[in-house]
This record gives C-alpha cells, structure tokens and sequence, in this order.
C-alpha cells in the first residue's frame, strides 16, 4: 500500500464509535431560552415570522417556565412588548418597578424558583423612537442613555434578576451597570454584555414580535459593521475590563468566526445568539420542504457550540431537548 497506515474513517464506522469520539456535544445546560412576554391574560400569539414560536402574557408564561424547567432547561431571557401609550423617549416604564419587565422577574422568580432569569436591558422597547437610547435631534446620544440602562439594570435586579444583559452597544454602559448594582448592594448580579451585536439584516422578525423596529434610520452608528472583525475583540476585551461576566456575540451563525476569535483572546464564558432570522430561515426552508428540520436545528446549534461558544441563546431549545433524548 502507498498510504500510511491510517485510516480516519474507522473512527466514523457507526454511531456508536462515532459519539464514542465526538469532540463537541449539545446539552441543556447549553441553552438559553428567549421568552417574549406581553400584557393581558391567557394570550398565546404565534409570530408570523417565526413559525411555533409566540408572544405569551405572563400566566401564559408561568406555565412555560415550568415546562422548560421540567425539560432541563434552566435559562431564560425576557423580552418584553411595551404598549405604544408607555413609550418616549426617556425610558420612563423601563424605570416603572411595576412594569411588565420587572411583574414578569417575580412571577418567574415565584413559579420556578431555580430558574435562571436573564433581562434585556435597552430602550428601544420603550422608545417611541425605536432606537436603544434617547434621541436628540436624530442623534442617538450615548452617556445620557448609560444612566437610565443602569437604573434599568438596578430596577431588574431588585425585582430579582440574577443576570442583565446589555443589549444596546452604547459605550462604557457595561462600568457604568456595574457599579450602578455595586452601590445598590446587588453584588452578585451579573452582566451579560452584547459585546459583538452586529447590525444585522437578520433581526427582522424579532422586531415584528417586539414591535420594535427604528422609527427612523437605522442602527448602524451603535450595532457593529459586519465588515469588522478586529473590533468585535476591541469591545469585548472593553467590556471584559469594565466588569462583563459573560461575553455575547449576536448574531450567531454568519459570525462564527467571531465566536472563534474571542474564544481565542479571552477566558470568559462566551454566549452566542441565534437569532430570529436565523430560525425562521430553517424553518421557512423546512416547511417548503428543502431540508430536515430536525438535522438543521442540531447541525446549526453544533457549528456554534463547535465555534467556542458556551452558551446559545436559541428559539429552537424546546425543539432540541425533544431531538436529544430521542437520539
């Protein structure tokens, strides 16, 4: 024979010799799990644009959290719909103790007391501008808007968050959180920062179930280039400096290589987000019938654990604990 005596293929041979030496595997202690929530009661709206996947009130939500709790999935991420009438442009029911952000933490916190409740901090939910922070004459005004993300931030923890997570790419808002939670005694609250959130097209029907597209422009001046890949590790080195626990890159799949490059530079946990337009991609193609869903969804979610990313977050978490234990 004129080849070595190495045959790679024996370690692929069957299934069991192949999970026997598989380098990455999936779990539930993997995912976290984005819940959108708004007002009313026993209200479950599909998302037209996100096929099995809904906007729920919060008794609908009480009822999820426990069966997630129950499928091992122990992270969630709230996103809240604010109604048009409580939105300007100061970020006042951002601040409201009372608000649905803040009702929904306890409710949780009340249902599944282990569950681990991740919050969005940004305005553009309760922006009548749509914008991540306040707006002074079409400009989005960076320092002013710090302030009320750290008493956002304050108001999430004191409802009983046990992380937050930064959404909005102003600068410096990461220090300013942390020791905003520090003088309020809320010491063991952690930051999970978008360091990497880029400005991507791949965001639209996350805003449709928010209903929080921009009023006017874009994002382009606060979310990053996609051109870029050097200063993704710029900001999250920054936001490692300031007091970031954990590290997010968003979106996930069409910046994998920037999963991997962080992973090269920091020692942090990283999370990665698999974002709406990334889901209903996979499914759209699914439902004409022009991929398995069911290997897509686990073929996508490996790519990005395979990346260096710890953490996913993913609307296909249900979905992926269903496939697991049949496997």
């Amino acid at each position: 024979m004129e080849f070595p005596y190495t045959r790679n293929r024996i370690l692929r041979q069957s299934s069991a010799i192949r999970d026997l030496v598989a380098e990455h595997r999936l779990h539930a202690n993997d995912f976290i799990v984005p819940l959108f929530i708004i007002e009313g009661e026993n209200i479950q709206e599909e998302i037209p644009s996100m096929p099995g996947y809904y906007r729920m009130s919060l008794d609908k939500i009480e009822a999820e959290v426990k069966e997630l709790w129950q499928m091992g999935l122990k992270s969630v991420l709230l996103f809240v719909k604010v109604p048009d009438a409580l939105k300007d442009n100061s970020g006042t029911e951002a601040l409201n103790d009372d608000g649905l952000m803040q009702r929904s933490i306890r409710a949780i916190r009340a249902a599944v007391p282990g569950m681990l409740i991740m919050t969005d901090v940004a305005l553009d939910p309760y922006s009548s501008f749509g914008h991540d922070g306040i707006v002074v004459e079409g400009e989005i005004i960076n320092d002013a808007t710090n302030e009320v993300l750290a008493e956002m931030a304050v108001s999430h923890a004191r409802a009983g968050a046990q992380f937050v997570a930064p959404s909005d790419m102003m600068d410096g808002r990461i220090s300013m959180i942390r020791e905003a939670l520090e003088a309020e005694q809320f010491q063991q609250t952690g930051i999970m920062a978008y360091s990497a959130k880029y400005a991507s097209t791949f965001y639209g029907p996350f805003r449709d179930a928010l209903d929080s597209a921009p009023g006017f422009g874009d994002k382009k001046t606060y979310q990053m280039n996609p051109a870029n890949g050097r200063e993704a590790e710029r900001e999250a080195l920054m936001d490692v400096t300031e007091g970031a626990d954990i590290i997010m890159v968003k979106p996930a799949l069409m910046y994998l290589d920037i999963i991997q490059r962080l992973r090269s530079k920091i020692t942090h946990p990283i999370a990665a987000y698999q974002v709406s337009g990334e889901y209903a991609m996979i499914k759209a193609a699914a439902q004409k019938g022009w991929l398995n869903e069911e290997a897509a969804i686990l073929e996508s979610l490996l790519a990005i654990k395979r990346s260096g990313a710890d953490l996913i977050a993913t609307y296909f978490a249900k979905d992926a604990i269903k496939l697991l234990k049949n496997m």
